[in-house]
């Protein structure tokens, strides 16, 4: 049985939330989500995160049904994504206001004990099971190519001024190609999708450490929570489908 708890939340700083998500349930083996963090002055970022989280959403519930193998999901999901990318982008054409808007992306499936994960700038998606917390997504970000590069540390990373610049974000060309992974998953694990306002201010081993204490639904709340008393700089979105057995 999988369960969906989700959360988004201004932050203290910010005047307006430029985070969106939305997720649910197929079956009591197959559940969904999709987190966007946008990009573009304030009107811009609103836009692009709801057009896109609404186009997505669309698309997998029309078109997600029982039985369907991996190959069919994986394109469910990059068509979903695409028509998102295109939606957005045409707005962002048509509205000078709105020129150059984009947002970050992570959308999942979890169906017959695999996770599905497609995604496209820095919002995250961590495999947390048996003690330990995996990140299943690697940042589309300036930073992050500079880490693979060996020019700075990861360390470094998390306080590198340049860490808000991102190389990907769905909206802003007429294509967008994003990653995609598949991972087994296990029994009792939970897997945490959010936006960078939870990762710039909560470490993976506090995260894990909650994952450790806390029901999914207390884990979320306790997330946004740590997340505003370290500083709430940024919008927090946090999406938590936990595997309960049974």
């Amino acid at each position: 049985m999988i369960k969906v708890f989700s959360k988004s939340d201004i932050g203290l700083v910010r005047k307006s939330n430029e985070d969106a998500c939305r997720c649910g349930i197929f079956s009591h083996h197959a559940a969904w989500a999709v987190v966007c963090d946008g990009m573009g002055g304030v009107k811009g970022g609103n836009v692009a995160s709801s057009i896109a989280v609404e186009k997505i959403s669309e698309t997998l519930l029309t078109g997600y049904h029982e039985g369907m193998d991996s190959e069919a999901i994986r394109s469910l999901i990059a068509m979903a994504i695409s028509n998102a990318n295109r939606s957005v982008h045409q707005v962002a054409g048509s509205n000078s206001s709105l020129a150059g808007m984009g947002t970050t992306v992570v959308t999942a499936i979890v169906s017959d004990a695999v996770i599905h994960v497609a995604h496209a700038g820095d919002s995250r998606a961590y495999l947390l099971s048996d003690g330990e917390i995996r990140q299943l997504t690697t940042d589309h970000s300036m930073v992050q190519e500079m880490v693979e590069k060996g020019d700075i540390t990861a360390q470094q990373a998390k306080t590198h001024p340049q860490k808000n610049i991102i190389t990907r974000a769905l909206g802003v060309e007429v294509s967008l190609r994003i990653d995609y992974s598949e991972t087994p998953a296990p029994k009792g694990g939970r897997l945490l999708i959010c936006t960078d306002g939870l990762t710039n201010y909560v470490d993976e081993s506090k995260i894990l450490e909650l994952s450790q204490e806390l029901n999914g639904n207390e884990m979320t709340e306790k997330l946004i929570s740590l997340a505003k008393e370290a500083g709430g700089g940024d919008n927090i979105t946090v999406v938590v489908l936990e595997d309960q057995a049974g």
